[in-house]
């Protein structure tokens, strides 16, 4: 995969006061991890959440990528519940983790499939260069007004609730994560991974233009600037990984 994929990932504090949002990759020869978390917690608990989640995450990549390959989505399962036991011999004795919540989006790549884990509002979202193909299903209040049709696409990132989540992370609890199987990444096709600091600003040609096949790294940095600016001085983190097959 090292040769077949070019990557590009940018995090800023935005308008808070710490980064609560982390990310982290691995790309091999033969498979590729992605992960955004966002971290949830007071004082500094949400970001040591999101970086031990990160951390742990890559620290046991190459021994559930091997069950992958036989056991699909059961290993992807058995891999983040490590990941959680890992995250809490981190935290040790630390009182921040019964509060410290992170979310996660999780891109796995190899030659015959990809999948995705997420839990919480962090998204993935597939593209070409004509249409967002689909993205990932928030775990929140606002994705399920969203799908009682009471509120539409663009009204998700303004809305007052948009900060409630139904499901994140945290080192105490076993995880409760989405898990899909898609087919393999083809040719000239992007993913965009990203905190809800990215997306809730977005409109869609902007997505769109990070899936042209002249986009790259100026386009990505110039279109976070701009959700940053366009939030007003009230930014969250914003965090994204921007991944295109050659």
């Amino acid at each position: 995969m090292q040769t077949e994929l070019e990557f590009y990932q940018l995090t800023a504090v935005g308008d808070r006061e710490i980064n609560q949002d982390c990310m982290a990759h691995r790309v091999c020869a033969d498979y590729a991890v992605f992960v955004v978390a966002d971290g949830l917690g007071g004082h500094h608990g949400g970001e040591k959440a999101s970086h031990f989640f990160c951390r742990g995450l890559l620290l046991l990549a190459a021994i559930y990528q091997e069950q992958i390959k036989t056991k699909g989505q059961a290993a992807v399962k058995d891999w983040v519940a490590a990941t959680v036991v890992k995250m809490r011999e981190l935290f040790a004795d630390d009182p921040e983790v019964r509060n410290a919540h992170t979310t996660c989006a999780i891109l796995y790549l190899d030659r015959t499939q990809v999948i995705t884990a997420h839990c919480g509002d962090s998204r993935i979202y597939r593209l070409n260069s004509r249409e967002v193909l689909w993205r990932t299903r928030d775990h929140s209040v606002i994705q399920e007004l969203f799908d009682e049709g009471l509120i539409g696409e663009r009204d998700m990132g303004v809305h007052p609730d948009q900060h409630r989540l139904t499901r994140s992370i945290n080192a105490l609890i076993e995880p409760s994560v989405d898990i899909q199987t898609f087919p393999a990444m083809q040719s000239g096709e992007t993913f965009i991974l990203c905190s809800d600091g990215f997306w809730e600003a977005i409109k869609e040609p902007e997505l769109l233009l990070l899936a042209q096949p002249e986009s790259g790294k100026s386009e990505l940095k110039k279109i976070a600037q701009m959700m940053i600016l366009r939030a007003g001085g009230r930014s969250d983190n914003v965090t994204v990984q921007w991944v295109r097959k050659l």
